[in-house]
């Protein structure tokens, strides 16, 4: 498994990965390193949620075309987000605040959440698997793929959406894994 600076895949292989395929990939900002992720409502002073979002709308879109996603499908689809840092624009946004001796935005405290990036996209798909979101210290794409696997093999999802966001880089990386078609020979 090889990965580049961030959450940036250059080549995914999950041969170690048991029973799990790429159904769909999607990379942000892609080919066009100008390209900026659509605003969402609710979502401030962060790129954060957009970068989750935009990555993972355009990864369901390849399966699924426009959202909701069918019902069987969404029903046994989990997101998983992955960060290293997590949402650094929510959280400068606070500390200029209670800097400045001002009161915080009350929207802050929504979005600093990342379950709420999460929930946006799953409420918008119609995904009603697990939401998890997690900050690994090690490699994330490791980490991404360790937590698919297990949500697969203890049958809480069949499909599982992986989102590896890191801001800064302002890049987001989504997968959408399922279950390895058995091979006959």
């Amino acid at each position: 498994m090889t990965t580049t600076t961030d959450t940036a895949l250059s080549v995914v292989d999950l041969s170690t990965v048991d029973g799990l395929t790429v159904l769909a990939e999607a990379r942000f900002p892609g080919a066009d390193p100008s390209r900026q992720p659509a605003p969402l409502p609710g979502f401030v002073s962060s790129s954060f949620a957009p970068l989750i979002a935009q990555a993972a709308d355009d990864c369901l879109r390849q399966v699924h075309g426009e959202a909701p996603a069918p019902a069987d499908r969404g029903d046994r689809t989990a997101v998983v987000v992955v960060s290293v840092r997590g949402d650094l624009g929510t959280a400068t946004a606070v500390a200029a605040a209670i800097e400045a001796g001002k009161r915080m935005p009350p929207i802050l405290f929504f979005q600093s959440v990342a379950n709420s990036a999460a929930g946006r996209v799953a409420v918008t798909w119609g995904l009603r698997g697990p939401v998890v979101c997690t900050s690994p210290v090690g490699d994330p794409l490791a980490d991404a793929l360790a937590v698919a696997d297990l949500l697969v093999v203890d049958e809480a999802a069949d499909e599982v959406l992986v989102v590896l966001v890191e801001q800064g880089a302002e890049q987001a990386t989504a997968l959408l894994l399922g279950h390895r078609a058995p091979t006959t020979e």
